[in-house]
């Protein structure tokens, strides 16, 4: 697997990064240290991580997957925030407090002094400059490597990117964003970041496993969109636009003789400006058929996907 510089810095990432929400729930300790080997023995690196994957027991099990590969072998990039709230829930947290003990309570149950990315998660009821500041001082006391930002509006990208520049907050330098061909709205911020010099982690690259195209027809008892709480995930790209464009990676796979999440992932995978494309796979066997899928599309074949997915 290849890695890619991620905008103008010092920071590299495999082309695809292993995500862990289900990890700890539906993916056990056992197999997600398997799943791990596999992926670092094929060059993979980047692996994310947020409070709340797999119910908040995935951090134990990354601590546990990354001990057993190496450290060095592992970017760790940890998402956002959270706390639980009165009722159990988890709750996105903003503020510069619950961010920072977040982070800390993170740190403990990895056994490690830093992560290699902090994405924190503005939200509306805390200013960003808060938000910000809080990012900044773990980067400043190398709790963080380096910082990015996740579900973030093109106004705080803005914001962030250009107070990163100037100095007043730490340097962004990555953008972790929803990317994929059912999400290819997103092509233009994707541009604009790469000519500030950010890196693009796309998220969700499958679109919650819609376009592995197992669900043209119908839904699989074992599958996300059949499962209570992963359903969300999956629904919105199961009728409508998305649909379509399901139909149209499923028709370009079948006229390379490739399948229809070869092509899928290919088309996010080497986009301009993306340093990494996410996927969860749950299971071994689900990633190592990913791993397997290198080759780029056609020009052509790229094109016409990017014209239908806009």
């Amino acid at each position: 697997m290849n890695s890619k510089q991620c905008g103008r810095t010092g920071l590299y990432l495999s082309e695809i990064g292993l995500g862990t929400l289900t990890w700890g729930r539906d993916t056990d300790a056992p197999e997600a240290i398997e799943m791990l080997t596999h992926f670092v023995d094929a060059g993979g690196s980047l692996v994310e991580c947020a409070p709340s994957h797999g119910d908040g027991m995935a951090v134990d099990v990354v601590s546990e997957a990354v001990a057993s590969v190496g450290r060095h072998r592992v970017v760790l990039a940890w998402r956002g925030g959270m706390r639980r709230g009165a009722d159990g829930a988890w709750v996105g947290a903003a503020g510069r407090g619950d961010l920072l003990r977040s982070l800390d309570d993170a740190l403990a149950r990895l056994n490690t002094d830093y992560v290699d990315v902090w994405l924190v998660e503005p939200r509306a009821e805390v200013p960003l400059e808060e938000t910000l500041d809080a990012a900044t001082l773990a980067y400043r006391s190398g709790r963080a490597r380096y910082v990015g930002l996740s579900r973030a509006s093109h106004w705080q990208l803005a914001e962030a990117v250009t107070r990163g520049v100037v100095g007043a907050s730490a340097p962004i330098t990555l953008v972790e964003m929803p990317f994929s061909l059912v999400d290819a709205q997103y092509a233009g911020t994707v541009g604009e970041l790469a000519s500030r010099g950010v890196g693009v982690v796309a998220a969700s690259a499958l679109a919650g496993g819609a376009l592995t195209g197992k669900y043209r027809h119908s839904t699989p008892a074992d599958s996300r969109a059949a499962s209570p709480h992963l359903r969300h995930m999956v629904e919105p790209y199961l009728s409508g636009f998305a649909r379509g464009v399901i139909e149209a990676a499923h028709r370009a796979a079948s006229g390379l003789d490739r399948s229809t999440v070869d092509v899928a992932l290919a088309w996010v995978r080497d986009y301009p400006g993306v340093s990494s494309a996410l996927v969860g796979p749950r299971t071994v066997r689900q990633l190592d058929t990913l791993l397997e899928y290198t080759a780029a599309l056609p020009a052509p074949i790229r094109e016409v996907l990017s014209e239908v997915a806009q």
